[in-house]
């Protein structure tokens, strides 16, 4: 992964060379989809939708793509995730392998609603 600083998601994935930037992309309509109220930007340097905060990063790696939709994100899908390599808040997606949309589909629309439930909390305190 390149270590620049990036001022938008389309200069990160420019970065890449072009079967990448068909797969980063991919991935973004995919959130874009799910999360439609979600704001684009760069965090910690990769890739971030934003709704209330974080939602969910994505990275390119030499092997994978990293995605990390919060400990809550990886915990809430932890038998769908069981096929890949997985931590507290990051799952990977081998790049040899088809992408899973309708997975990161049903995780993005569940940080979503988590987001969304977190905001009303805040709100009824």
């Amino acid at each position: 992964m390149n270590n620049a600083n990036f001022d938008s998601i389309d200069a990160y994935i420019a970065t890449f060379p072009g079967a990448i930037q068909t797969i980063l992309e991919e991935i973004r309509v995919t959130i874009r989809k799910a999360a439609p109220d979600a704001e684009e930007a760069i965090r910690y340097g990769i890739p971030t939708f934003r709704l209330q905060g974080n939602l969910v990063h994505f990275a390119a790696f030499k092997n994978h793509i990293g995605f990390y939709p919060t400990p809550s994100g990886t915990e809430a899908f932890k038998e769908e995730i069981a096929p890949y390599r997985a931590g507290k808040g990051t799952i990977q997606f081998p790049l040899n392998a088809p992408m899973p949309l309708g997975l990161i589909t049903k995780i993005v629309k569940f940080r979503v609603k988590e987001s969304l439930a977190a905001k009303t909390a805040v709100k009824k305190k």
